[in-house]
């Protein structure tokens, strides 16, 4: 590899390193090449990315960047994996291959500017995703909405039954 190449990949690196608020690090072994198209797949459909890195390139393109925090993780086969999205997103797709192909492993991570150890990249896997927790802030702010509305209408609904027996007892006497 000429000096060029290696200057591209670390400026590439870099980039994606700084563009993404998740980058997760992974090692990987005894996994061919098909199950890695496919889980490569799965992160592109998610809008994310993943991809094989050399160590000591990897390491340079991390200075002055959040994944520099990482650097004693660059050890071994590497992969990383990489997200400007909902971090939970990722880290499901990656467990739930890991959790078929026990040779693929969370390293460690950074999310939103932060190092995070391995076993809490798994434990963000098991979270529920932005979307998920939206849906259920809007329906903790609805369900008092609903109860006062349906409190309120209750009197007047009371009141328009009251009403209508008090009609028909008229009509009959």
């Amino acid at each position: 590899m000429t000096r060029d190449e290696k200057r591209r990949i670390i400026q590439a690196l870099r980039q994606t390193f700084r563009q993404n608020q998740t980058v997760l690090l992974l090692t990987f072994s005894e996994i061919n090449v098909p199950d890695l198209t496919a889980l490569r797949r799965q992160v592109r459909e998610a809008g994310s990315g993943y991809r094989v890195v050399k160590n000591t390139l990897a390491i340079r393109a991390a200075e002055e960047t959040p994944v520099g925090q990482l650097n004693d993780d660059f050890k071994g086969p590497t992969a990383v994996a990489f997200s400007d999205s909902d971090p939970t997103v990722l880290a499901k797709i990656l467990k739930e291959f890991a959790d078929d192909h026990p040779g693929l492993k969370f390293k460690s991570g950074v999310v939103a500017g932060q190092a995070v150890p391995a076993d809490q990249v798994a434990e963000l896997a098991v979270m529920p995703s932005r979307e998920e927790l939206l849906a259920k802030v809007a329906f903790m702010f609805n369900a008092p909405l609903t109860r006062l509305a349906s409190t309120l209408q209750s009197p007047l609904t009371k009141l328009g039954s009251l009403l209508k027996q008090v009609g028909e007892q008229k009509e009959e006497a």
